[in-house]
């Protein structure tokens, strides 16, 4: 039987905690925005932004959260990782725009983290190719 490294098996732990959480919140975040559930809409309203941008954004989690766990496909994680970026990132920009300091704003800047923590652990399997 051969020993996993404990340092090697713990990454391989975090990597996946760490994806299955993004996994989640971009799936079930994508149909909340899709059906426009009153939670989104209150948010959305309160940073200024119409309500059919919860419809296109939820069209573009859910394709990510499933690329996210399938094996193969780097280029398109490196792709949802990068979008996962721009919505968190413009998620913390949007409440401190409008001063809105609730929890949102921690929600945003713990997925930022998580999406950096992900993305720094992933496998070598799951690394974009390096153009020829």
């Amino acid at each position: 039987m051969t020993r996993i490294p404990a340092v090697s098996r713990n990454r391989t732990i975090v990597y996946w905690v760490t994806t299955v959480i993004l996994a989640g919140e971009l799936g079930v975040g994508g149909v909340l925005d899709i059906l426009q559930h009153p939670y989104v809409r209150e948010i959305v309203e309160r940073l200024g932004y119409p309500a059919y941008v919860t419809v296109i954004l939820g069209v573009w989690k859910l394709p990510g959260a499933v690329v996210l766990l399938v094996p193969r496909f780097p280029r398109l994680k490196e792709w949802v990782y990068a979008g996962m970026v721009f919505n968190f990132t413009g998620a913390v920009a949007s409440h401190l725009i409008v001063g809105d300091y609730s929890l949102g704003l921690v929600g945003a800047i713990q997925f930022i983290v998580l999406v950096a923590v992900s993305w720094a652990l992933r496998p070598s399997d799951r690394r974009a190719l390096a153009p020829s």
